[in-house]
């Protein structure tokens, strides 16, 4: 298992580290915090609507899904 000192950081969490290192404050974090969050909801709408796409999914097929029954058998 690696420890701290031997990882290595891709150029995204350089970012991150050289962002939060002139963060001052808690309004500060807070905006980051926001801006962050949009990203991610912005990057899960798009791949949800590619799966939607290339699953040829619609509102039928969705409540199929939502009616099916689906369990793991207990052993």
């Amino acid at each position: 298992m690696e420890t701290i000192s031997q990882l290595t950081l891709n150029d995204a969490q350089l970012f991150v580290l050289q962002t939060l290192a002139i963060t001052k404050g808690k309004q500060e974090k807070e905006e980051l915090t926001s801006l962050y969050l949009d990203y991610v909801q912005k990057k899960m709408d798009k791949l949800s609507d590619k799966w939607w796409e290339e699953n040829d999914m619609n509102n039928e097929k969705i409540q199929n899904i939502l009616k099916t029954h689906i369990r793991t058998p207990y052993l």
